[in-house]
């Protein structure tokens, strides 16, 4: 006679469902968050990039290959001193990306967005998570101001004029977590924000103009910040890039991810050709964009073209 385990669901301090065998052995994450599947990842290529199977490695680990594939999948914890020796069995000697994983594996992912867990959809959490770990953070927006620049005002606006079917309460909570995220950018160790914008995103297309003006000026304040780098790809630039990408780099910048938007779900891509890709694209807009908004520099230094100036010549017929 074939016994089976009996297998029953609790909420673990993470927020996934883990299951729990008869026997009261911790199973498998249900919902492993972007910073446990990109671990788990990470593992994987130490493991091929050393051309060893996962059965070679489960053994020389001490596990069973299932182990091993749901570690790999995120789906369950290898812990500190297994995954120092799996580095090593991999023979990878670099100090910094395996403390980094370490790391990785250590965090609790407990942060400010935890209490929105179960509100909104975790891709916002691993968002928030991502930046909250961030050294750079690069952008690029054809069509809107980037959110961690965004006022309550306009992101109240595009979130209730969009595409997106949702209450009136969902699309608040949306931009209160919009505003919860700028708080990284004056944090204790905040990241540097570079942002290129096209033009097309500042003119007063909101129906508001006073939503509109409010949010240039934004801009210009936040350009005050040394953590915060804004440039403007005006209409008579090249043809502008047409979807908006986010690159988010921690201090390994092997760790680096790119958020590529999609109207359905937003593309989380971990893999270095994608981050070199990306990566080369932004220097490419980076040299097409006006120089730099400075708002230091006085109104009468800005007779050459440049970022500033563009926004300055929309703002004035909204005053």
């Amino acid at each position: 006679m074939h016994h089976c385990n009996l297998l029953v669901g609790i909420a673990s301090s993470g927020g996934d469902w883990i299951a729990l065998s008869e026997g009261g052995g911790v199973g498998l994450r249900t919902s492993p968050s972007y910073r446990q599947r990109r671990l788990g990842v990470e593992l994987r290529r130490l493991r091929e990039s050393a051309s060893l199977s996962s059965y070679e490695l489960a053994a020389r680990l001490g596990m069973k290959q299932p182990q091993l594939s749901h570690i790999e999948a995120g789906r369950t914890t290898i812990g500190a001193d297994r995954l120092r020796t799996l580095a090593s069995e991999c023979r990878i000697s670099d100090a910094t990306l395996i403390g980094a994983l370490v790391d990785m594996e250590q965090d609790s992912g407990k942060g400010w967005w935890s209490e929105y867990r179960g509100r909104l959809r975790p891709s916002l959490l691993d968002l928030a998570e991502l930046e909250a770990s961030a050294q750079t953070l690069t952008c690029y927006e054809p069509m809107f101001v980037p959110g961690l620049l965004q006022t309550e005002a306009y992101a109240t606006a595009i979130h209730r004029r969009g595409y997106a079917r949702a209450t009136n309460d969902e699309h608040d909570l949306a931009v209160e977590f919009r505003m919860r995220r700028q708080r990284v950018l004056t944090g204790q160790r905040p990241p540097h924000l570079h942002a290129i914008v096209h033009e097309a995103a500042l003119h007063p297309s909101l129906g508001d103009q006073d939503v509109m003006r409010e949010q240039l000026q934004r801009l210009i304040e936040a350009s005050r910040s040394p953590q915060v780098t804004v440039q403007i790809l005006p209409f008579d630039g090249p043809v502008p890039f047409g979807t908006s990408f986010t690159l988010i780099e921690p201090p390994v910048r092997e760790l680096s991810t790119v958020i590529v938007a999609h109207v359905e779900k937003s593309l989380y891509l971990g893999d270095a050709e994608a981050v070199v890709k990306y990566r080369s694209l932004f220097a490419r807009l980076r040299e097409a964009a006006l120089p730099p908004v400075d708002a230091a520099v006085p109104p009468e230094a800005h007779a050459a073209k440049d970022s500033l100036g563009l926004i300055q010549r929309l703002l004035y017929p909204l005053l």
